[in-house]
């Protein structure tokens, strides 16, 4: 996906055009973009949401596409404070399914204090659409920036709850294994409560955070590390992964740290206050937080550049790059 990016869109725009008023832009790639005014930054995030079925688990594509909009601003470090939104249907969509689509998009945002502040609407001809997709456009506040490309060796790697939870429940939806496998549930939420008290405190010593969507894990840790002198060394048996979710993802014979989540964060952390980060997030009542690995120096040009897991009987695998393993998972 990011060599995609760079070749479809970076590549074609001016070194002077990738960035606005001393801000970040395609410079960075990150979760957002930001523009400075004054002494604070405006954020700003877009993603378009497409995920089947269209009611799942614990959520439905408006909840998905409002949770997932706040959640960009928060790794941005930005308060979230309105959204926009673009719904295409194609011609016939049932104007019930859109109503509960709608209302649930607009629940979500107004329940973490984010305004709605308009958006968009188009009919395309039957057939030339599966159903409906939904783009949310974010707008956020904030007084310093978190920008993944911040990262360095020794911080340390804090996921903010158990992973492979919205995957999982997509996966077993579309292949019609919702009654087999039992206890799946999605984890899409906003962590507006969650984190924005930890940045209040610790943003200083946050140097990357994102919430690990499509690809997982897995991917996260290898975009913070691709083409840098770092080396990012997790341990398997840290990464917190509900029974359920991990008995039916082994069924399948797929791997959990690329499958996505809609409701956590990885944050790399000053090693200084992460067990005060951890605590705090804890208090919060993100319980099953943990600290998985840190960012290390590469010992050997073989790592440079790459994720490594130690597993659980202690020997060390390389952690690729993952796409997901469905299609229109979110």
């Amino acid at each position: 996906m990011w060599n995609l990016i760079n070749e479809l869109v970076v590549s074609k725009v001016p070194e002077g055009f990738k960035k606005a008023l001393d801000g970040v832009g395609l410079d960075v790639l990150d979760d957002g973009v930001a523009i400075k005014v004054g002494n604070e930054y405006v954020v700003m995030t877009i993603d378009s949401y497409t995920v089947k079925p269209l009611f799942f688990p614990g959520g439905d594509l408006g909840s998905l596409a409002a949770s997932g909009t706040i959640n960009d601003l928060l790794m941005m470090g930005a308060k979230p404070i309105g959204i926009v939104d673009a719904v295409v249907v194609e011609d016939g969509f049932s104007t019930e399914i859109l109503d509960n689509l709608i209302k649930s998009l607009i629940s979500t945002a107004v329940s973490e204090g984010v305004a709605v502040l308009g958006g968009d609407f188009k009919v395309m001809p039957k057939g030339s659409l599966d159903g409906v997709i939904i783009t949310t456009a974010g707008i956020g506040i904030a007084k310093r920036l978190i920008i993944d490309a911040n990262i360095k060796a020794g911080d340390k790697l804090i996921v903010t709850g158990p992973i492979a939870e919205h995957g999982s429940t997509i996966i077993a939806s579309q292949l019609g294994l919702l009654d087999r496998a039992k206890g799946l549930m999605s984890d899409v939420r906003s962590l507006t409560k969650y984190l924005l008290p930890v940045f209040d405190v610790y943003g200083d010593y946050i140097h990357a955070a994102r919430d690990p969507t499509r690809g997982g894990l897995a991917s996260t840790l290898n975009e913070w590390v691709i083409g840098k002198e770092l080396t990012i060394v997790i341990e398997r048996g840290k990464v917190p992964v509900r029974e359920s979710v991990r008995k039916f993802l082994d069924m399948l014979g797929i791997e959990p740290l690329g499958v996505a989540s809609e409701g956590v964060a990885v944050l790399a952390v000053d090693p200084r206050v992460v067990d005060e980060v951890l605590n705090m997030l804890h208090e919060l009542g993100l319980r099953d937080s943990s600290i998985i690995g840190e960012v290390v120096k590469p010992f050997s040009k073989l790592v440079e550049g790459k994720v490594i897991a130690r597993t659980e009987v202690g020997g060390l695998t390389f952690v690729e790059y993952s796409s997901s393993p469905v299609p229109r998972i979110c």
